[in-house]
């Protein structure tokens, strides 16, 4: 039987799929979600509407098996979901979407350079692409756990992008500020090449900006 804690965090799962439409960062059912929860994760089912997700549909899955044989089948992006957590003790929510700016540089394979000191949020001077992998894989989710070392966001090249937090309010949060960024990476990039910001200051930014964002739940 689902505890309260259990079925709140189902419910701030599904309602954050649904802002994630809202926002404009993604489009359909093509981004997930998931969530630390006792030895394992809560994730949003493969191929299911938002608008009609109820919370018994988010799929339990333990950190150290593969996905559980059962009627409702986790996203096809499981797997990295499950390694970035398994691999990143202090992160509980991963966020994977389709947003459109983010998604444009990936498919051009570029990294978001630090043209603006928001960057540091992510917790660098760069915001990586990952090479690609064909989704759902073991390959696509060991690029993406190697692009996000010492980073809480990164892009997957032909793909999407990940923002990850010690909550699922910051990462949403994340997410939403990437997006921003790969839209005036792109602005730029129609003038010209933009000027960066030095990795020095950048770093001074963010040790500034510890604790930034919305508080953790």
């Amino acid at each position: 039987m689902s505890t309260t804690s259990d079925r709140a965090k189902r419910q701030s799962i599904i309602e954050a799929c649904r802002q994630m439409n809202q926002l404009g960062i993604n489009q359909g059912t093509s981004g997930n979600i998931s969530l630390r929860h006792a030895d394992g994760m809560l994730i949003t089912p493969t191929s299911t509407p938002y608008e009609t997700m109820k919370p018994g549909q988010i799929v339990f899955m333990k950190l150290e098996d593969g996905p559980p044989h059962a009627k409702q089948r986790p996203s096809s992006e499981w797997r990295f979901h499950r390694d970035i957590l398994k691999a990143r003790a202090e992160v509980n929510a991963v966020v994977h979407a389709h947003p459109p700016y983010a998604t444009i540089l990936a498919i051009m394979g570029l990294a978001i350079p630090p043209i603006h000191y928001m960057i540091a949020c992510a917790g660098g001077d760069t915001i990586r692409c990952a090479p690609y992998a064909t989704f759902g894989t073991e390959e696509l989710s060991q690029q993406a756990v190697t692009a996000l070392k010492g980073r809480s966001a990164c892009l997957l090249a032909h793909h999407g992008m990940i923002a990850v937090g010690p909550s699922l309010s910051k990462a949403m949060w994340l997410a939403v500020e990437v997006e921003t960024l790969a839209r005036q990476y792109y602005g730029c990039l129609q003038i010209g090449k933009p000027p960066l910001l030095s990795k020095e200051e950048i770093e001074k930014v963010r040790l500034r900006m510890a604790g930034y964002g919305p508080p953790d739940e």
